[in-house]
C-alpha cells in the first residue's frame, strides 16, 4: 500500500561539506535556498549565491526571525541557519546554466543555542527522549493526499478539480494521471526512488507514499513532496492543495503516519508470543495515543477546516478507538507479526506540520510506555450503528469537533505542551485561537443562502 521512496535526506547517504562544495561545482549550482519550516508548516528558505555557501554550511548565514510567524519578537530577532548536509538537493527544474540547490536547515539562536520555537528542533527532542528510553530508532511511514484543482483566467485557484476520477482509476478518467507521473519522475531526478502512486477516492485527488524512515528525515521528505507537487502541478496549469476538505461532498486529504520503534536491532513492538502479535510495550504506546487523542488533534489538524474532514460518513476517524480490521479508527494495526507490527495514526490531515504532529505523537506513546497504560480491546463493529450509551459503555470518545475544542484540548494536556516546549505552545494556541475568532465573525455564503430570503 506505500510507495518506497529513498531520499538523500532519508538516512541512505551521508554528506560532508567537501562533498557539497564539490557537487556545487561541477553541477554549476549558483544559489542555494537554505530551508526551514515555520510553527505552522509552510516552508521558508533564504536565498544564498554560491559564494556564500562555504559560510551556510558553516552556519553563518543570519535571518530575521521576527519576521516569520511564532518565532519572535523584533529584540530578539537574530536567528542563524544551521543546515543539515544530508537535505543537499539540486531542483531539477532549476535552468542549466545557473542551477538552484536546497539544505534543510535547523534554527539556532545567536549563542548557537537551538531555537525552541524551531519544528524540526521539536521533533529532534521528541526523539532524544525515545532514544533516552532505550528505543534507539523511531521510524515513520506516510501515505499523503492532495488535491490537483483547475485555475482560473487569473492564474488563481478555483476548487474545481481536473478529472472526476475515483479510487485507483488511470487515463483517460484519471485527467492527473500525467502530473503526477512528473511530480515522481522529478522525486526521482532528485534523488528519490518512488514504486508507484495512484489516484484517490474523490475527483481531482491523488496520492503518494513515502516509506519507512527515521522520523526526522520522513517530515523533511513530506515537505519536499508538497514542495515538487506544488511547482510541477504549476507547471502545468494545475494548484496542488493540501487543504484537508476542499471538496465539500467528498472525502478530504489525510496523511496517514506509521509508526515503528526499535531497541537496538529489535522490534520493539513486535511478539511472537502473543494472539495479536503485540508486544506491551506497543500495547501501552497505543493507549498512549489514545489516552492523549483530544490534545494531539489540534496539531495534527490544524484548520478550521479539518474538522470537516473529521466528521462520520467519511473515510476519516471521528471517534478514539483502535481496530485491526476497521476501516475509520483513530489507530489501526496494519501488520501485525512476529517479525514486526506497524501502527497507523489516521486522524493528521495534509495541511498539519509533520515535524509537529510526529514529535508530539512520539510523546504520547512513550507517556503511554512510561505509565505502562492499558489497552482497551479492540473495535470491529460500525461505530455509526451504535447508540451514544453503546459508546459510552465501551469508552469510545468523540475526536474534538472544531478548531475551539481542539485547543481547549491542547490547553489541558500537560504532556503535549512539554512536548511542544513553551515557546511554541505559546504562540500556537495564540494563533489558534485567533483564526477561531476570524472564523466565527465571518458570515459564510452558506448562512447568506440559508437565511437572507427567508428571514
Amino acid at each position: 500500500m506505500r510507495t518506497t521512496i529513498t531520499s538523500l535526506s532519508g538516512g541512505y547517504a551521508m554528506r560532508s561539506k567537501t562533498e557539497i562544495l564539490e557537487s556545487a561545482k561541477q553541477e554549476n549550482v549558483r544559489f542555494i535556498r537554505l530551508q526551514f519550516i515555520d510553527l505552522f508548516g509552510t516552508l521558508k528558505n533564504v536565498e544564498i549565491p554560491v559564494e556564500q555557501l562555504d559560510s551556510a554550511l558553516d552556519g553563518r548565514i543570519m535571518f530575521d526571525g521576527s519576521s516569520i510567524q511564532g518565532f519572535v519578537r523584533i529584540e530578539e530577532s537574530d536567528m542563524y541557519l544551521k543546515p543539515d548536509y544530508n537535505t543537499w538537493l539540486i531542483l531539477p527544474w532549476s535552468p542549466q546554466q545557473a542551477r538552484i540547490a536546497r539544505l534543510i536547515c535547523n534554527v539556532h539562536l545567536p549563542d548557537d543555542r537551538p531555537f525552541a520555537g524551531d519544528p524540526r528542533t521539536i521533533l529532534q527532542r521528541a526523539v532524544a527522549e525515545a532514544q533516552s528510553m532505550g528505543l534507539n530508532a523511531c521510524r515513520v511511514a506516510v501515505e499523503l493526499e492532495f488535491f490537483l484543482l483547475k485555475l482560473d483566467q487569473q492564474g488563481k485557484p478555483t476548487t474545481t478539480p481536473n478529472d472526476e476520477g475515483g479510487y485507483f482509476d488511470i487515463a483517460p478518467t484519471d485527467e492527473g494521471e500525467n502530473c503526477r507521473r512528473d511530480i515522481v519522475m522529478t522525486l526521482e531526478e532528485m534523488g528519490f526512488r518512488v514504486a508507484s502512486s495512484h489516484h484517490e477516492t474523490a475527483p481531482g485527488q491523488h496520492e503518494i507514499d513515502l516509506d519507512f524512515t527515521d522520523a526526522v528525515s520522513a517530515a523533511d521528505n513530506i515537505i519536499t513532496l508538497k514542495m515538487v507537487a506544488r511547482t510541477i502541478s504549476r507547471q502545468r496549469g494545475l494548484h496542488a492543495t493540501f487543504m484537508p476538505k476542499p471538496l465539500q461532498s467528498a472525502d478530504g486529504s489525510g496523511m496517514h503516519c506509521y509508526f515503528s520503534l526499535f531497541h537496538e536491532a529489535e522490534h520493539a513492538f513486535a511478539d511472537a508470543a502473543d494472539t495479536l502479535h503485540l508486544s506491551e510495550m506497543v500495547r501501552s504506546y497505543i493507549a498512549g495515543l489514545l489516552f492523549h487523542a483530544p490534545g494531539i488533534t489540534a496539531i495534527t489538524n490544524p484548520l478550521v477546516n479539518s474538522y470537516k474532514r473529521l466528521i462520520p460518513g467519511y473515510e476519516a476517524p471521528s471517534y478514539i478507538f483502535w481496530s485491526t480490521n476497521h476501516r475509520m479508527p483513530f489507530i489501526r494495526v496494519s501488520q501485525a507479526s512476529d517479525t514486526g507490527t506497524h501502527i497507523e495514526l489516521r486522524s493528521p490531515d495534509a495541511s498539519c506540520n509533520p515535524y509537529l504532529a510526529f514529535g508530539i505523537s512520539l510523546y504520547a506513546g512513550l507517556d503511554g510506555i512510561r505509565k505502562r497504560m492499558s489497552l482497551p480491546s479492540p473495535v470491529h463493529q460500525s461505530i455509526a450503528a451504535m447508540s451514544e450509551e453503546e459508546r459510552f459503555r465501551q469508552g469510545i470518545r468523540r475526536l474534538p469537533t472544531n478548531l475551539e475544542q481542539a485547543v481547549e484540548s491542547l490547553e489541558e494536556d500537560e504532556i503535549i505542551r512539554t512536548a511542544l516546549g513553551e515557546h511554541a505552545y505559546a504562540h500556537f494556541i495564540q494563533a489558534k485561537l485567533f483564526e477561531w475568532e476570524q472564523y466565527q465573525k465571518t458570515v459564510h455564503p452558506w448562512e447568506l443562502n440559508q437565511y437572507v430570503e427567508q428571514y
